[in-house]
């Protein structure tokens, strides 16, 4: 079964390129254009890893990542922030929220499917 991968970024072309990229990897992907959305992707769907950028309308990537973790109940699903941010303050605020990882936009393909991979094992 493949695992399904929610992306939550507001640039659609961003968002549309992490997607392609994911399934070429053989995973499905489900797309939210902000915070508010992606909660609400969330409950309609089993999702296995999100991966969300930062700065967004309606609700951030922050915010989000702490919502979210409510909604998960202790599911440990891996989230990644994929942002340009890079400073520490974000970061740190990021991790306090539950992130999981953060990868700094641009990001090449190989680099988000190995942090991919490690993050979110083979389905057995």
């Amino acid at each position: 079964m493949k695992r399904t991968v929610l992306v939550v970024d507001d640039a659609m072309t961003m968002r549309k390129m992490v997607s392609f990229t994911l399934r070429g990897a053989g995973y499905q992907t489900v797309e939210a254009g902000d915070g508010v959305d992606a909660l609400a992707a969330l409950g309609a769907n089993a999702i296995d890893l999100i991966i969300t950028d930062v700065n967004m309308p309606r609700m951030d990537g922050i915010e989000f990542t702490r919502q979210a973790r409510g909604a998960l109940k202790g599911r440990p699903v891996p989230i990644l922030i994929l942002t340009t941010e890079s400073e520490p303050e974000k970061k740190n605020a990021a991790r306090s929220a539950g992130a999981t990882g953060w990868i700094v936009k641009p990001f090449q393909q190989e680099q988000l499917l190995s942090i991919v991979s490690r993050v979110l094992p083979a389905a057995t």
